[in-house]
């Protein structure tokens, strides 16, 4: 995956009209919905009007957009979506937030589907599959607690053309990790193997309410050309690979009964690899070829 600057966006809430909420408005309409924020479902609102514009310009959405969000919340990010034309389908899991968007989101905007539901149930919303495999876009400010399974989810397919994602500095961290480092794993594969790196930005605490005590990251990913979609059983081996990732990735093939995984690492032995090469020793190019020998 290629490198990209790492650019801070400060926050702007002294531009209350660039925005749907400012920090105020937010912390009212909370109090008004007798709604606190629920830190297990990772509930931090978007109060940031220069968020909400670079979010909307990354993903370069236009009439012809079909966009899916995870987690609306007071609807900041949902109503800019709605204001570029393009058509969206969202999920939301908390009743008293999804009850406040059908009232006060919903009537009156045809291009916006909205169910409740939990996204891991629904990770690309309700969007109609004849949609979902002409193309469409992912533009979400992320539960945090959620990222990962998620993003899991997602790319089991169809693929998004886009996501411009708002999430936890460490999810994205493990999204991009490079082989050989800690954070790189199973999710950091996956990704890879289908997406590059557009840009990543990082966001300060103090665009959200309430400001999160972890850094957060605005990432922008582009569906490659030559997108590769890991089946089923071999996602679900490369897992369990990475449970034992200290272990000796020669040793865990024999344990694995998936058929030509050990012609596979006979081939990375052949290019050079280290009989004792550990799993995330081996670059995400090198775990995409896995596909070939089955």
């Amino acid at each position: 995956m290629k490198h990209s600057d790492l650019l801070n966006v400060q926050c702007s809430a002294s531009e209350p009209s660039a925005m749907p909420l400012s920090p105020t408005a937010t912390r009212e309409l909370l109090h008004q919905l007798e709604h606190l924020p629920n830190k297990k479902l990772g509930q931090n609102f978007l109060v940031d009007g220069n968020i909400v514009r670079k979010s909307i310009e990354l993903a370069e959405l236009d009439v012809n957009s079909a966009v899916v969000e995870i987690g609306p919340g007071l609807g900041t990010l949902t109503r800019a979506i709605l204001a570029s034309g393009a058509s969206l389908w969202a999920v939301e899991r908390d009743s008293t937030l999804a009850a406040h968007l059908r009232s006060n989101v919903v009537p009156g905007q045809p291009r916006l589907q909205l169910i409740e539901a939990d996204c891991l149930d629904y990770p690309i919303a309700a969007i109609p599959s004849e949609q979902a495999n002409a193309g469409y876009k992912i533009v979400a400010n992320l539960p945090y607690a959620v990222s990962t399974p998620w993003m899991d989810a997602v790319l089991s397919g169809p693929l998004p053309q886009r996501m411009v994602l708002m999430l936890q500095k460490e999810a994205a961290d493990r999204y991009v990790a490079s082989h050989g480092s800690k954070t790189f794993g199973a999710i950091s594969i996956f990704l890879q193997s289908a997406y590059s790196m557009h840009s990543r930005h990082l966001v300060s605490a103090q665009c959200f309410h309430p400001a999160p005590k972890v850094d957060s990251v605005l990432l922008r990913l582009d569906l490659k050309e030559t997108a590769v979609h890991f089946p089923r059983e071999i996602r679900e081996c490369i897992r369990r690979i990475f449970t034992q990732r200290r272990k000796q990735l020669g040793s865990l093939c024999k344990k694995e009964s998936i058929p030509g995984l050990s012609d596979w690492f006979a081939h990375l032995i052949a290019k050079g690899y280290s009989p004792n090469i550990r799993p995330e020793a081996i670059t995400y190019q090198d775990w995409s070829e896995l596909i070939k020998f089955q």
